[in-house]
C-alpha cells in the first residue's frame, strides 16, 4: 500500500469502496453499495469515528476489569474495527470474526492487513450457522454488527437467534447489536422483547433525537444476565460529540410497550433507510 488512493471493488454482496482520509495518514472508510461499513486508522486503531461505533466500544470498555483480555465473537467484520480496538485495548484477547463476505474479507485483509499478533481470526460464514455451530460458554462478549447493504439480515432477528446467541455467551456474559430505525419503532420494540424473553438485564444507547422520533438512526442493544455497568457508559455517551442517552429499567419497558418476540416465520429485516441517512457523497 505504498499509496493512498480509492480501491474499488466488486465482492460477494455488492461493490465495495476504500477510501482514504486526506486528514488522517493511513486511515481509510469502507463503503459497500454506498452505504458506510467501517472507518479505520492503521496507525490509531482506538480511533473510532462512527458514534455508534464509539458507543459499542464504550460498553466494550466497561467489560470485565480494565484492559482484561477477552473471548469475542464479532457477527459481521466489515474492516474489523472494533477488533482492532480491543487487541490494541485489550491485548491477548482471542476474537473470531464472522463475515458473510468472504471477497470482502479478502479485500480487507489485503489493503487493511492486521497487525502481528492480534490474536483476530476471520471466518467467511453466515453468522446464525457459526453461532449455532459454535460451544457453548465459550465467549464473554457476542458483537452483532451485520448489515445486508443497509439493513440488519430478518434470520438474525428472530427468537431462536438469540438463543443461539445467549448459549455462545457465558454466565456473565454481554450481547452486544447495532440496530436501526425510525418511529413508530416497530422493529426496534420487537428487537427489545425479543432479547428480553431470552436475558435478564437490557439496555439501548441511541441519541436523543433518535429516540424521540425525530429522525432515522442507529440504536445500540446491550443485553445480559448479570446487572449492566451503565455508569460509565451513561457518562461516556453522554460526553460524546453527538451525545447519546442510555435507557433502561421501568424506561425501556415503557419503549417496550406491547411489542412481542419474533418467531423465525414472522422476521423480517430491519426497515430501509431512507435516502441520504446513511450514504456517502
Amino acid at each position: 500500500m505504498s499509496e493512498a488512493i480509492p480501491v474499488t471493488q466488486a465482492v460477494d454482496h455488492g461493490t465495495a469502496k476504500l477510501m482514504p482520509d486526506i486528514d488522517r495518514e493511513r486511515a481509510w472508510l469502507l463503503t459497500v453499495d454506498g452505504a458506510p461499513q467501517s472507518y479505520v486508522d492503521l496507525d490509531e486503531p482506538t480511533y473510532l469515528e462512527f458514534e455508534y461505533t464509539r458507543r459499542l466500544g464504550h460498553v466494550l470498555d466497561a467489560v470485565g476489569a480494565d484492559g482484561e483480555a477477552l473471548d469475542v465473537v464479532h457477527l459481521g467484520g466489515g474492516a474489523l474495527t472494533l477488533p482492532r480496538y480491543l487487541a490494541a485495548t485489550r491485548p491477548g484477547s482471542r476474537q473470531d470474526v464472522v463475515e458473510a463476505d468472504g471477497a470482502l474479507l479478502e479485500l480487507v485483509s489485503a489493503w487493511l492487513p492486521l497487525p502481528e499478533g492480534s490474536g483476530v481470526t476471520p471466518h467467511a460464514a453466515d453468522a446464525r450457522s457459526w453461532i449455532e455451530a459454535a460451544p457453548a460458554d465459550s465467549a464473554d462478549v457476542l458483537v452483532a454488527d451485520v448489515f445486508g447493504g443497509s439493513r440488519v439480515p430478518a434470520h438474525l432477528t428472530s427468537l431462536d437467534y438469540a438463543r443461539a446467541a445467549e448459549r455462545v455467551l457465558r454466565a456473565d456474559g454481554v450481547y452486544l447489536a447495532n440496530l436501526a430505525d425510525a418511529a413508530p419503532f416497530g422493529f426496534l420494540r420487537s428487537q427489545l422483547a425479543t432479547f428480553a424473553a431470552v436475558f435478564e438485564e437490557l439496555a439501548l444507547i441511541a441519541e436523543p433525537g433518535v429516540l424521540r422520533g425525530r429522525r432515522f438512526g442507529n440504536a445500540v442493544l446491550v443485553a445480559s444476565h448479570r446487572p449492566l455497568e451503565l455508569a460509565a457508559v451513561t457518562r461516556r455517551v453522554a460526553a460524546d460529540a453527538f451525545p447519546a442517552r442510555v435507557e433502561h429499567g421501568p424506561g425501556l419497558r415503557r419503549f417496550i410497550g406491547a411489542a412481542r418476540p419474533v418467531a423465525d416465520a414472522d422476521a423480517v429485516p430491519s426497515p430501509e433507510p431512507p435516502d441520504g441517512a446513511f450514504g456517502i457523497g
